[in-house]
C-alpha cells in the first residue's frame, strides 16, 4: 500500500475521544505505518509491522489499543473494575517512558487508565499505583516479571499483546523473559510486534506467538530514512575530538544526540566538551534513573545542546525534530547505526547523520553500506586547530621525551635505609671471646678483623662442628 495524501484520522474510524486528543496534538494524517496498521488492528487481526524508527509506530498501535478497549471503560474507582486488558513491552526504560506518554496523551478524554514499570528504582514505588488498577501497561520484560513474583500485579485478563522494537529485545537478549510472560498470558488476544529490522530471529519469534500476521512495510527492511542526509569524515582516533568540538561549535541546530560505544567514553566526552564551552550530558547505563531522566528533560528543553549517549538510548530516545545525530564512533554491530540514525529526520522531518570513522573502524563502515544498500558520502575533515584534543594525549606526548631522556641516563641509587648496624656485622661464632666482644658498642663491629680464608674458626655444635 502506498501512502494516500488524503487520508485522514477521521476516516479510519476512531472515536471522537481519540481524535479530539489527535487535534489538539496537531495531528490530522497518518503516517503510512499509521493507516495501513491501525485498519488491521481495529479488524482485530496480528500485526507484523516494520518501518524504520521515527515514522510513527507508537500512535500505530496505541490508538488501536485505546479503541478496542473503550466500551471497557469505567469510572469506577475500584481497582476490579480497572484490570491489565493490554500490555505493552519495550527494551528500554526511556522508550517505556515516552510509550506512556503518548498512550496517556491519546487516551486523556477517556477514563482509560496507562501506568508505566522499569527497572532502576525501587519496586515499591510502582506497587500502590498498580492497585488502584489499570487497564493499560507499559513495561520493561524484566521488571514485569518481578512483579509478577511479588503478585503485585496479575496479568489473566490481557487481551492485547504489542511488542515495541521487538528486534531490539533479542539484541538486549530478552528472549527468555519474552518466553516467561507470553506463557503468563491468555491464549486467545491478538498481538502486534513492531519493530525496525526483519532478521531471521525476528520471523522466528513471530512464528511463535503470532497468530495468521498481516505484514506490514512502509519501506525496505533495514532501510534508513530518506529523509536523513547522511555523511562520513575519515579522521585518525586522535583527533576525533578535535574535530566534534569544530562541529559543534559550527552546527545551527541547537540539539544533537552523539553516540559512542562505552558508557566510559561517553562520560569522559561530556565533561569535555562541558570545558570546551559547550553544553553536554552523558546518558548511559551507569547512570541512575534520575541522573537519565533530569539529562533527557533538560536535552528536551534545549537547557543541553549535545547529549553523548550510548547505544542503550538509540532506541529508547524521541526528541521531536531532532536535527542532528554524529556518531563519535561507529558501532560494530550495522543494525545498530540504523538505529542511531532514526533519532533524526523522524515524522517527516529533515536530518542530519554524520560519523567519524577512524582507520580501524573502516571495516564497520563497509557492513553499514552493505546492510543500507547505499555509499555514504565521505568528506575531508578540515581542522582548524588542535587545541581541543583530547587532554590526556597532551599529557602523554609531553611525557615520552622526559621518559626517554631517562632511559638513557643511569639509574640514580637508592637513598640507605636507617638500619641498625649490628644487621651488617661479619659472622662471629658462638665462643666465650665473643662474647665478651658482642657486649661493647655495636659500632665498634665494623672495626674487627675478619677471619682469614686460610684460618679455622670453631664450627656451632649444632652445625655438626667440633665440640670443645
Amino acid at each position: 500500500m502506498t501512502e494516500n495524501n488524503s487520508i485522514y484520522f477521521d476516516s479510519l474510524g476512531l472515536a471522537p475521544e481519540l481524535l479530539k486528543a489527535l487535534t489538539e496534538a496537531g495531528y490530522t494524517k497518518p503516517t503510512p505505518i499509521q493507516a495501513q496498521a491501525i485498519p488491521v488492528a481495529l479488524a482485530g487481526g496480528d500485526v507484523m509491522a516494520g518501518a524504520q524508527t521515527g515514522t510513527g509506530k507508537t500512535a500505530a498501535f496505541a490508538l488501536p489499543v485505546l479503541q478496542k478497549l473503550l466500551p471497557l471503560a469505567s469510572t469506577s474507582t475500584s481497582p476490579a473494575k480497572h484490570p491489565i486488558r493490554a500490555l505493552i513491552l519495550t527494551p528500554t526504560r526511556e522508550l517505556a517512558i515516552q510509550v506512556e506518554e503518548s498512550v496517556k496523551a491519546y487516551a486523556k478524554n477517556t477514563p482509560l487508565r496507562s501506568l508505566v514499570v522499569f527497572g532502576g528504582v525501587d519496586i515499591k514505588t510502582q506497587t500502590p499505583h498498580l492497585k488502584t488498577g489499570v487497564e493499560i501497561l507499559v513495561a520493561t520484560p524484566g521488571r514485569l516479571l518481578d512483579h509478577v513474583e511479588q503478585k503485585t500485579l496479575t496479568l489473566g485478563q490481557v487481551q492485547m499483546l504489542v511488542l515495541d522494537e521487538a528486534d531490539r529485545m533479542l539484541d538486549m537478549g530478552f528472549m527468555p523473559d519474552l518466553k516467561r510472560i507470553l506463557a503468563l498470558l491468555p491464549k486467545q488476544r491478538q498481538n502486534m510486534m513492531f519493530s525496525a529490522t526483519f532478521s531471521n530471529e525476528i520471523k522466528k519469534l513471530s512464528d511463535d506467538f503470532l497468530t495468521k500476521p498481516t505484514l506490514i512495510e512502509v519501506a525496505r527492511s533495514n532501510a534508513t530514512n530518506d529523509n536523513v542526509t547522511q555523511n562520513v569524515y575519515h579522521v585518525a582516533q586522535r583527533d576525533k575530538e578535535a574535530l566534534l568540538i569544530q562541529l559543534l561549535k559550527e552546527a545551527s541546530s541547537s540539539q544533537v544526540i552523539v553516540f559512542t560505544k562505552t558508557k566510559l567514553t561517553a562520560s569522559r566526552l561530556s565533561r569535555s566538551l562541558v570545558k570546551h564551552g559547550i553544553a553536554a550530558d552523558a546518558i548511559h547505563g551507569d547512570k541512575s534513573q534520575k541522573e537519565r531522566i533530569e539529562a533527557l528533560d533538560a536535552f528536551k528543553a534545549g537547557n543541553i545542546m549535545a547529549l553523548v549517549a550510548t547505544d542503550v538510548a538509540a532506541r529508547g530516545l524521541d526528541i521531536s525534530e531532532l536535527p542532528m545525530v554524529i556518531n563519535y564512533e561507529i558501532p560494530s554491530a550495522p543494525e545498530d547505526y540504523v538505529h542511531r540514525i532514526g533519532r533524526t529526520g523522524r515524522a517527516g522531518a529533515s536530518g542530519v547523520a554524520i560519523s567519524l570513522v577512524s582507520d580501524d573502524e573502516e571495516k564497520y563502515l563497509v557492513e553499514i553500506e552493505k546492510l543500507i544498500k547505499k555509499s555514504i558520502p565521505k568528506l575531508i575533515a578540515n581542522i582548524a586547530s588542535s587545541s581541543a584534543r583530547q587532554p590526556y594525549e597532551h599529557e602523554e606526548r609531553a611525557a615520552k621525551p622526559a621518559m626517554h631522556k631517562a632511559s638513557t641516563t643511569r639509574r640514580p641509587t637508592s637513598h640507605k635505609k636507617n638500619v641498625d648496624p649490628w644487621f651488617y656485622q661479619p659472622y662471629v661464632p658462638n665462643t666465650p671471646k665473643a662474647d665478651e666482644n658482642a657486649n661493647n658498642d655495636s659500632n665498634n663491629a665494623f672495626s674487627k678483623k675478619p677471619v682469614g680464608r686460610n684460618q679455622k674458626s670453631p664450627v656451632a655444635t649444632l652445625l655438626g662442628g667440633f665440640k670443645k
